[in-house]
């Protein structure tokens, strides 16, 4: 029995320096791997940066003569646009008296600005604009929600149109 208990006293014994032996080893590969990894990681870095500056050339400021552009004739502007002054000429036989500064679509009711003349119920209306041209005659004409017969210059009154119209729709009275 004795034989055995020395065994293993040996076996201890040398299991212990091994243990450390290795220990060191693998702290020594730890290191030569973790050595092989920052140069590989600098060899990298330097590729990149090495190509960078070979990618990038410096930019050398080029002077190019631009062609002239050709002149433009200038224009004068003409007299400004007043609102109630007609964009257009109108026929023979109307005359702009107003201007439409609102539109209610949901009563197909345009407000409109008399700026001269005189309109009456029973009259032949020409409203034109952009998109904008019909003619009607005048049916139905309110002022401050008053059922009137009868406008003049200066005055601001809702009329019950038959078509869509637009603000700055130009109002003529047909003769």
């Amino acid at each position: 029995m004795p034989k055995k208990a020395k065994s293993k006293a040996k076996k201890s014994a040398s299991r212990k320096p091994a243990k450390k032996k290795a220990a060191k080893k693998s702290l020594k590969k730890k290191t030569a791997k973790k050595k092989a990894l920052k140069k590989t990681i600098q060899k990298k870095t330097t590729v990149k940066k090495k190509a960078k500056k070979k990618t990038i050339p410096k930019a050398k400021p080029v002077h190019k003569k631009r062609p002239l552009a050709p002149q433009q004739p200038i224009i004068e502007p003409g007299p400004p646009i007043v609102v109630g002054q007609p964009i257009e000429e109108p026929m023979e036989l109307e005359e702009a008296v107003g201007v439409v500064t609102h539109y209610y679509s949901h009563l197909s009711v345009a407000i409109i600005q008399l700026n001269k003349g005189a309109l009456k119920t029973g009259d032949s209306i020409h409203i034109k604009g952009i998109t904008t041209d019909f003619t009607q005659p005048v049916e139905s004409m309110e002022y401050e929600h008053q059922h009137i017969d009868q406008v003049t210059a200066g005055q601001s009154f809702g009329l019950k149109v038959k078509d869509h119209t637009r603000q700055h729709d130009i109002v003529y009275r047909v003769r």
